[in-house]
């Protein structure tokens, strides 16, 4: 057997582990686990997809009989997981701004329990995305085959999710279920961009949406569409501030067609089609077409 000197690499991992801690002022001390763990994540939101849609994403063995009885025992189950990432997500926040253990787990259960409350609300967002997509494609030949197969609608499904726990100030846990679905499908929608019901992302590989984007409702894009920052204000020190609005506010059922690129907080109005491949950083007025042709033939600042 080869003796690959395994026991050096662990010492050497381990002052690298210190090195990293020492820089960002994590204890040395043992203890439990600091983080939301993204596999336990990945195992809540299986769970919640089941308790949502039992007969398409729950098990396959499920009857309708016994129905109710496997969403109460799947919810409960992943209800409970998603309390203990709150409370880790909210304990290590605790770092930087101390509150007693009993705050935090007031806090955490108080989150999940509005978190549970607006499930509902949630399967009937989903309802109204799966038929955007049924409706809006015709190769699609039923509304299960969207909700099994559909990238932007597995995407959608989590950022549902996503965007609640992002509402509920658990920021860490909502980035991590948005960046669960960017892996599996190349759709890139940052927790807190606010969309609007019957939002529909055709073929959707490269859609990038974020953070403080706002889309209405009935919205379709196309894939490779890009809703971006135009620049980043710094403070007197240069450091990016953050959270101030700079991603564009799209309005009731616009449509985007692939590799367009709008950056910067402008607003495309209601009703406006954007076309392929376009680069916008005004505003279009509602009802108007933008296409490549209307930009290169549209009249300059400074001149032709």
């Amino acid at each position: 057997m080869v003796n690959f000197e395994v026991s050096t690499i662990v010492r050497a991992l381990h002052d690298a582990r210190d090195e990293w801690r020492d820089s960002q002022g994590r204890s040395r001390e043992p203890g439990a686990r600091e983080f939301p763990s993204r596999d336990a994540l990945a195992q809540i939101v299986e769970l919640l997809k089941g308790a949502l849609f039992p007969m398409r994403l729950g098990p396959p063995e499920l009857r309708h009989e016994s129905e109710d009885f496997y969403v109460g025992h799947t919810l409960n189950t992943a209800l409970q997981s998603l309390l203990v990432q709150a409370r880790l997500e909210l304990n290590f926040n605790a770092r930087r701004q101390p509150r007693s253990a009993s705050e935090i787990d007031e806090t955490a259960t108080e989150a999940v329990r509005q978190f549970a409350g607006t499930l509902p609300e949630l399967r009937r967002l989903l309802d109204s995305d799966v038929l955007a997509a049924y409706q809006g494609d015709p190769a699609a030949r039923s509304v299960d085959e969207v909700l099994l197969c559909y990238p932007g609608v597995l995407a959608m499904i989590n950022h549902r999710f996503a965007h609640r726990l992002y509402q509920l100030d658990l920021p860490l846990l909502a980035r991590i279920v948005a960046e669960l679905a960017h892996a599996q499908t190349g759709i890139d929608i940052h927790p807190g961009a606010q969309i609007g019901a019957g939002f529909f992302m055709d073929h959707g590989t490269g859609v990038v949406i974020g953070e403080t984007a706002v889309i209405g409702k009935r919205v379709r894009l196309y894939q490779a569409v890009t809703l971006g920052a135009k620049r980043f204000p710094t403070d007197a020190e240069g450091n990016l501030q953050k959270g101030l609005p700079r991603h564009p506010v799209v309005e009731d059922d616009v449509v985007i067609y692939a590799g367009a690129t709008i950056l910067g907080r402008v607003t495309l109005g209601k009703g406006a089609v954007i076309g392929g491949n376009v680069w916008i950083t005004e505003d279009v007025k509602p009802g108007a077409s933008v296409t490549q042709a209307s930009l290169q033939n549209a009249p300059r600042a400074n001149g032709p």
